[in-house]
């Protein structure tokens, strides 16, 4: 047995050197993944498009400008006196009825540039005020998104942290459950003790094994959350601060921040909703706008003979364009509703959450210093049968069953520390305020 378990100690040790283990503090980690996370990189990318998507809109106030050369050639007789009448090349003879009514091919090269230039859009406007609060939206979902990483890796980091605790305390159970094993096949074998008490503690010893294996495979399964967290690669084993109670200066809240980023974000779309329902109703008002052309025309290729322009302004009332309009309005103002309702639901959601956070970090608090107690009382236990069974007074089962306790009780007293500080984060993220 003794050459089975240096065999397993010694492979256990061989493969944890092969894999790279990197120590790694709660702040390193926030701050790469705040800089590569992948949903957080996804939300700076729709931050940028929203202000790509504002920045077009800035065609309501700027001019468009085309420039085109097109080549003709018709017999059609319309279109034959209008290229030569376009190329100023008009004689005497082209006024005979025959030519006229009977044209050859006439050819023609125009050079065009056009000008349009938006005056006075309201519909343009408000829908450009809209896209504006659009970028608002993405940028307080930008925020929030940067909050909600930073409580996961939080999160995750506690979750690396329970994980090596649980090492440690089942590291410390199977040598205890080795040194009983060895005092007790050393009695057995002395005639002392029967073979069922050196079975007995065989399998406590095997069963501590076994769970200690999986505590090691929970690190590196931790590890690698903790890794997609930051946007680095898996198969990295990190080495965290030992667990403790964090120390932290959070004032218990009773009520939701009105300013959080996602209410904001919500309040942002609203905004962006009721200057859609302006831009609707600034559809059934009249519009102006200024053009302007320049052209040149010529019988031959890249020929600039002849050239003219044309201005103008253009006041125009689109007085019915069937129900569309109307029912567009009406979709906005559902939308704004929808958001309305969304918002009202989320924030009593988040005070539900609010209130459950506050209880249980009460609960919490109590529950690691109860087990502070449980542990300090099981590890005085211990120590005293380790002496009565040293001394012959109780049996191996005994002793067993106090160390399989105390591993319980430091287990548990772990996952209270986990549980407190990831409900302080969890209380954080709730209710940040922080700046954009």
């Amino acid at each position: 047995m003794k050459k089975y378990l240096g065999l397993l100690l010694v492979t256990w040790g061989l493969s944890v050197s092969a894999q790279e283990i990197t120590t790694l503090k709660v702040q390193d980690a926030l701050d790469v993944a705040l800089k590569s996370n992948r949903e957080l990189i996804i939300a700076k990318l729709e931050e940028e498009g929203s202000v790509a998507k504002f920045n077009q809109t800035n065609a309501v106030f700027l001019p468009q400008i085309n420039v085109s050369y097109t080549a003709f050639t018709s017999n059609n007789p319309l279109n034959a006196f209008g290229f030569k009448l376009q190329q100023q090349g008009i004689t005497q003879s082209d006024f005979d009825p025959s030519r006229l009514n009977n044209p050859s091919a006439t050819p023609n090269f125009m050079a065009k540039a056009e000008l349009n230039q938006p005056l006075i859009n309201g519909d343009m406007i408000y829908a450009r005020m809209a896209a504006h609060e659009e970028i608002e939206v993405y940028s307080y979902k930008t925020k929030r998104t940067k909050e909600y990483i930073t409580f996961e890796v939080q999160k995750a980091y506690a979750q690396l942290q329970l994980a090596h605790e649980a090492v440690k305390v089942l590291s410390e159970a199977l040598q205890t459950s080795n040194s009983i094993y060895a005092s007790t096949n050393n009695r057995f074998e002395k005639g002392l003790l029967q073979k069922s008490d050196v079975l007995q503690v065989q399998v406590m010893v095997n069963a501590t094994e076994s769970k200690l294996s999986e505590a090691k495979s929970n690190v590196k399964n931790a590890s690698d959350h903790l890794s997609l967290l930051m946007g680095t690669k898996s198969g990295m084993v990190y080495a965290t601060d030992s667990i403790s109670r964090v120390i932290t200066d959070l004032t218990k809240e009773s009520q939701l921040p009105e300013g959080r980023a996602d209410f904001q974000a919500m309040k942002a779309a609203m905004r962006a909703q009721d200057k859609m329902i302006h831009s609707g109703r600034m559809a059934y008002m009249p519009k102006l706008n200024a053009f302007a052309n320049y052209l040149i025309n010529d019988k031959s290729a890249f020929g600039f003979g002849s050239d003219s322009y044309l201005l103008g302004a253009q006041f125009s009332w689109n007085i019915f364009s069937g129900t569309s309009a109307k029912y567009k309005v009406s979709e906005y103002r559902v939308g704004r509703s929808k958001l309305e309702q969304q918002l009202t639901s989320q924030k009593e959601q988040s005070q539900l959450e609010l209130d459950k956070a506050n209880r249980q970090l009460n609960d919490e608090a109590f529950a690691t210093t109860q087990y502070e107690t449980a542990v300090s009382q099981a590890s005085e236990a211990l120590r005293i049968l380790k002496n009565r069974f040293e001394q012959g007074l109780v049996s191996s089962n005994d002793l067993l069953q106090a160390q399989s306790s105390l591993s319980q009780q430091k287990l548990l007293r772990a996952h209270a520390i986990f549980q407190y500080n990831t409900t302080i984060s969890y209380l954080q993220f709730l209710t940040s305020t922080s700046e954009k």
